[in-house]
């Protein structure tokens, strides 16, 4: 087993090549929870693993409540089921909610009295008047004589969404807003912790996989010790192999051994390919040709699950233009495969495509 096999292996987990989910809602629900700081961008990574990529599917799903986006994971935005987002955050949550919790103690200055009487002022707000931006939840927190900060009630939302108590609601003017969660989510699927780490295992290793225990720690923000209670549980439903000294998990099936459709693939640096991991992060440059020191950019380009070249995308009137600056020569079947995926990204905008090479 090589890093490049493992990297195409994920691609085909992750139903980036065929065959894909069947909709949003499938390539969700395969992954668990998809990282989603910037919507555009990430409504691409769910829209990229499913067979006719369309704007109004995940759209109409995070209006309707079967998908929300919300804190959860490591912490930030996420895309997560409805279904699963309720045992998810009671599994995650308590750790992931040290760090806000400090933020806004040690940052913004409040004591756990005047977080809950922050928080109450935003659930009277929502419950009187429904779906709200943040600027407007905001206002409502200044007229109660709450001041702070546009990072403070940005944090303070992030907090009361890992309690639960609040998630997005439908967009407004191409808004992200906030709802009660017991009025989105008026009914999610309860498990114990053991039922929880067991399913979240399950979950991760069949829609990453192959990954390592670490990886999978890294993501959900949880301990090795809870990782490998969760994992045996369910490793008699999923295959391993050592690979560089670690253990691999992955749902039972065969590595592939070829080059799949589609071979190339423009994403955010956010996507799940890259960010899902970090511990066996770097499969995707077997030949180490991508520098270490930091993400300077906030885009990829990929064949063959392989990282070689840096991607800026810049929305235009009729077009949009994608600005690859790639981390050694490509060849022509490199620069055909980055083609085809920008024209699949164009026509899901909606727009024409423009690829340059820097």
């Amino acid at each position: 087993m090589r890093d490049v096999d493992i990297a195409r292996w994920r691609l085909r987990s992750q139903h980036l090549v065929r065959p894909h989910a069947g909709s949003a809602d499938e390539a969700v629900g395969a992954l668990l929870a998809v990282q989603a700081e910037n919507p555009g961008q990430s409504a691409w990574a769910v829209a990229s693993r499913t067979p006719g990529p369309d704007q109004a599917d995940l759209a109409a799903l995070l209006d309707d409540g079967a998908v929300v986006r919300t804190h959860v994971l490591r912490p930030t935005w996420h895309y997560v089921r409805a279904e699963d987002i309720g045992w998810l955050l009671e599994l995650t949550a308590p750790r992931v909610q040290r760090i806000t919790g400090k933020q806004l103690r040690d940052t913004h200055g409040l004591d756990a009295p005047a977080i809950d009487r922050a928080t109450a002022a935003v659930m009277e707000a929502l419950e009187s008047r429904g779906h709200l931006t943040r600027a407007q939840l905001a206002e409502e927190l200044r007229e109660r004589g709450i001041q702070g900060t546009g990072h403070m009630v940005m944090v303070l939302l992030a907090h009361a969404e890992l309690d639960r108590l609040i998630c997005s609601g439908r967009t407004v003017d191409g808004e992200h807003t906030y709802a009660l969660m017991a009025e989105r989510v008026p009914a999610h699927l309860r498990l114990s912790r053991d039922e929880a780490l067991a399913e979240l295992a399950l979950r991760y290793f069949t829609g990453h996989g192959p990954a390592t225990e670490r990886d999978l720690a890294y993501w959900a923000t949880l301990t090795l010790t809870d990782v490998r209670a969760g994992l045996r549980q369910v490793r008699d439903r999923l295959g391993s192999f050592e690979h560089d000294g670690r253990a691999f998990w992955h749902a039972p099936a065969e590595a592939p051994d070829r080059r799949q459709d589609p071979a190339g693939h423009l994403l955010q640096v956010l996507d799940e390919t890259y960010r899902g991991y970090q511990d066996s992060r770097w499969v995707l440059d077997a030949a180490e040709i991508v520098p270490r020191a930091r993400e300077a950019a906030i885009g990829m380009a990929l064949v063959d699950g392989q990282l070689l070249a840096s991607m800026r995308r810049t929305l235009g009137r009729d077009r949009v233009r994608f600005d690859l600056r790639p981390y050694r020569p490509l060849t022509l079947s490199e620069y055909e495969a980055l083609d085809q995926a920008a024209g699949r990204y164009a026509e899901y905008l909606g727009l024409k495509p423009e690829i340059t090479y820097q």
